[in-house]
């Protein structure tokens, strides 16, 4: 599972690591992004521009929006399987910008959980591979643009921490996953793996974290902890 992450980059180095991508001037520094909140994406539209997403995916097909409060993940496993992604699956992929996320690790013998702060051990900023989906309540309302993000096994430095692990894309597998056109699914299948180990880091942090009123620096600093990775 994936539920909290940062994008804390600013547009101009955001900009010279995406550079096929246009970002957005206005993004400001998130510390803890939260289910429900906005979240920074690029479609698979062909414009390669960041867009602001509903983070929470809902089916073309829902009734009520709210079902995207159970869908801020989906598996890689399963994604040609289940009714809410199967079509996005096919058609509307995503990059979802990060540069960090959350899990929460419990120590044998230790009735509370410990946030633990996931990066590239580069601290560059990186995309999570994602689907998107665009939702109307009618025709005279404005379309809810909403995303999900896709989670894979984890890797050894995963493993300790978490059963599941957000995928993160390499840049050479961006114009693949952004193609608009309906890809082989095993051609997409073989790009949702777990990211490689020695090129990530983790260490616990502040409990701060576990409010998402909590939008602050502290929340990725590290504190003295027994728990190392």
């Amino acid at each position: 599972m994936c539920g909290r992450f940062t994008l804390k980059t600013d547009p101009e180095t955001l900009t010279e690591t995406f550079p096929e991508f246009e970002i957005l001037d206005e993004l400001s520094p998130h510390y803890n992004i939260a289910p429900t909140q906005q979240v920074a994406a690029v479609p698979n539209n062909g414009e390669h521009k960041v867009e602001r997403f509903h983070w929470g995916l809902v089916p073309f097909w829902a009734k009520d929006p709210k079902i995207g409060n159970r869908m801020i993940n989906a598996r890689a496993e399963t994604l040609s399987e289940k009714p809410a992604f199967r079509t996005s699956y096919k058609r509307r992929r995503c990059l979802i910008l990060a540069d960090g996320f959350y899990e929460w690790h419990r120590e044998p013998g230790h009735s509370s959980k410990t946030p633990i702060y996931i990066q590239l051990r580069s601290e560059k900023p990186f995309a999570f591979a994602g689907l998107w989906e665009v939702w109307r309540p009618s025709d005279d309302d404005d379309p809810l643009l909403s995303c999900t993000i896709i989670t894979t096994t984890p890797n050894s430095l995963m493993e300790k921490i978490h059963r599941r692990m957000p995928v993160i894309l390499p840049p050479e597998s961006y114009e693949q996953w952004l193609d608009p056109c309906q890809q082989p699914p095993d051609r997409l299948n073989e790009l949702l793996t777990p990211y490689p180990p020695e090129e990530m880091v983790a260490y616990p942090v502040s409990r701060l974290v576990n409010s998402p009123q909590n939008d602050l620096p502290d929340c990725i600093r590290p504190v003295d902890s027994q728990i190392t990775f």
